[in-house]
């Protein structure tokens, strides 16, 4: 007996092929995953991984340099949501997930339950207009970008985007969003508020609800009196100084709390080009708004007049004007 398991260990069975192959298979596995679960960790916040996908190959010689998402700290964490029953769906990046208010934000809770995303008016309605816009040349501008639901709408159809939004959390959420949706190529970034003048402004953040943001203290509390206000110091910038003559534009959106008048006096050589060539325009028009910021709707309708936007249609709270 001794001799016959002496002659066993001299030649002891292999194990099969398909046992094998399991476990590389299981090895190379927890590789990959230990890579990249370790790369997307709060550690590394830069996002370097996503450089190919965000990086454009011809930046204009724009006056204030665009916001650089790769040099930016990762938002965390990051959850994302699609925005479904549009034609053009695309996904987005929840903001204020980090520092929930009292009452959090009914799409948050609606992600926390497992429910689909009820599509925002804006995106239906930007890519509704943009159906009919499809293989003409210009830009889409997003004033008061928020966190790019806007930006995206448009950039997913395939149009150049120009974002504007001066709140540090939703320029996180709007990398996010370059990231998820593919579009760095198409969707430009600017930390600034938009204004009438060059320079720099106190701004109001709304600490758990930073869609309500304004530069009016009085404007970005008006319907959340509870929430805590944060006062911090912003770049302007009027669109007339950023967007050349030569440059077209199909559409510009503006939605500012109240700030819209200031937005639209510093477009003016934009606003000002003949029929055909001015943009369509989609501003906010809540009274309650311009007037916490020292205008009115009166204001802007008599100023959008002067520039030859004779037509202008309500949408809710939304302002619709053309030159046709």
């Amino acid at each position: 007996m001794a001799n016959g398991w002496k002659r066993e260990t001299k030649h002891p069975k292999l194990l099969s092929s398909k046992p094998l192959l399991l476990l590389l298979f299981l090895t190379i596995s927890l590789l990959f995953f230990f890579f990249f679960f370790s790369s997307r960790s709060p550690s590394n916040p830069n996002l370097t991984s996503i450089s190919k996908p965000i990086i454009q190959t011809q930046i204009p010689n724009y006056p204030i340099p665009p916001y650089d998402c790769l040099k930016s700290p990762q938002a965390y964490p990051v959850v994302a949501n699609t925005v479904e029953k549009l034609k053009y769906p695309f996904l987005f990046s929840l903001s204020d997930f980090g520092s929930l208010p009292d009452k959090p934000h009914k799409n948050i809770v609606r992600l926390l339950k497992g429910k689909p995303f009820r599509k925002p008016d804006i995106s239906a309605t930007i890519q509704g207009l943009l159906e009919g816009m499809k293989g003409k040349n210009g830009l889409v501008v997003d004033v008061g970008a928020n966190v790019g639901m806007a930006s995206f709408a448009a950039a997913v159809m395939g149009f150049r985007v120009l974002a504007f939004e001066p709140v540090f959390e939703n320029l996180q959420r709007i990398c996010d969003g370059i990231w998820f949706n593919k579009v760095g190529d198409l969707v430009t970034v600017f930390e600034a508020a938009v204004s009438d003048r060059i320079g720099n402004i106190t701004f109001h953040k709304l600490v758990g609800r930073l869609d309500n943001s304004a530069v009016s203290a009085t404007g970005a509390k008006l319907a959340f009196n509870s929430n805590e206000e944060i006062a911090v110091q912003v770049r302007t910038i009027p669109l007339g100084e950023l967007i050349p003559d030569s440059e077209p534009v199909l559409l510009l959106k503006i939605d500012v709390q109240g700030w819209e008048y200031h937005v639209l006096k510093g477009a003016l050589k934009l606003l000002s080009r003949k029929k055909g060539e001015a943009p369509y325009l989609i501003y906010e028009e809540d009274e309650r708004l311009l007037q916490a910021s020292n205008s009115s709707a009166r204001e802007i309708r008599d100023f959008l007049k002067s520039v030859g936007y004779y037509h202008c249609n309500q949408h809710g709270t939304d302002a619709h004007c053309t030159k046709e």
